[in-house]
């Protein structure tokens, strides 16, 4: 088992907390708040150890878990790996793309694992449609959530937009060729709701939309590809693939056809894959464990999220163009 110790104990940090007590793979030794009053009572309720001091808690563990504020994820990253240490860190990886780069050096200096909290890359139904989305030419995104002051003090692109940047990165083989994208402060001093378009090399484009002021919540995509339609609700946890195929030559009678201008037929048919259930954010935080115990790349790499970060903060400076 690998001894791993958590970093910060607020709403995420808390959930880690448990699901690694939980965990199989993992002995959590404790966890560092900086709030040591409210890191008491933590230690109090659920009997986790309180470390007071970072440094301590670093030489007791083998991975560090960074669920902190973002602009405290790079000097927290950096000394753990410069400690030897593997480092799954909460999305966005660091607060600047140069962050990012730098870490990943140091990571690669001192031969430690590095993943980034990009937790939709583990929800079931993209892990079940994920095979299925084969070159995509167009995708549609919308992430709405009802107006919450957590995670207010950065734009809605980092907030939520980030996930679908990751997870389109994950699935489009291309680099990105242009971004166009308009912000709105509805209530907070950044972006509430914002909306992006991003071009790929290969032709692909993505629309994608994020609030934050919504009045119900949705986490929806659908990618658009040659025969096919996949429809990946993130929330509802449903996903849903229409295929198209060449036309029987005498089709049933409950068989969907249908016929071009040109006089072509095809028939339409589902092909919805079989979703399970799971703990998407115990899946990511034991598949690091995996990568670390066999010496792989883990899922979501430090290098994929740092170019989510690069795509976000491209969308950002997209506002004032």
């Amino acid at each position: 088992m690998l001894k791993v110790g958590v970093l910060g104990a607020g709403h995420l940090g808390k959930i880690h907390l448990r699901l690694l007590n939980e965990s199989k793979k993992y002995q959590l030794i404790g966890f560092y708040d900086t709030n040591p009053n409210y890191a008491n009572e933590i230690e109090k309720e659920f009997g986790y150890l309180f470390f007071d001091n970072y440094e301590n808690l670093l030489n007791e563990v083998d991975v560090i878990d960074i669920v902190t504020p973002t602009l405290s994820h790079f000097e927290m990253a950096k000394k753990a790996i410069e400690a030897g240490k593997h480092v799954f860190l909460e999305k966005p990886i660091t607060n600047t793309v140069e962050e990012a780069e730098q870490l990943i050096q140091l990571a690669q200096k001192h031969q430690v694992k590095g993943q980034v909290g990009h937790v939709e890359r583990f929800n079931p139904a993209f892990t079940a449609a994920a095979p299925k989305i084969e070159n995509p030419m167009f995708i549609e995104t919308h992430r709405l959530a009802e107006f919450n002051p957590r995670g207010t003090d950065v734009p809605v692109v980092l907030d939520l937009m980030i996930h679908d940047i990751d997870a389109i990165l994950s699935v489009v083989k291309s680099k990105v060729k242009k971004v166009n994208a308009s912000g709105v402060s509805v209530i907070s001093e950044t972006p509430d709701i914002a909306n992006a378009r991003i071009q790929f090399e290969n032709g692909c484009v993505a629309n994608l939309t994020a609030s934050r002021i919504s009045l119900k919540n949705m986490r929806k995509s659908r990618f658009f590809q040659k025969d096919a339609y996949i429809s990946v609700d993130f929330l509802e946890k449903q996903t849903e693939v229409v295929k198209m195929k060449d036309a029987p030559n005498q089709p049933g009678d409950f068989d969907m056809i249908l016929q071009n201008a040109e006089g072509v037929k095809k028939q339409i048919y589902f092909d919805n894959p079989e979703i399970g259930a799971n703990n998407a954010i115990l899946d990511e935080l034991e598949t690091f464990a995996n990568a670390i115990n066999n010496n792989t790349t883990p899922i979501v790499s430090l290098e994929q999220g740092t170019e989510a970060l690069r795509v976000a903060k491209m969308v950002i400076h997209a506002f004032n163009e």
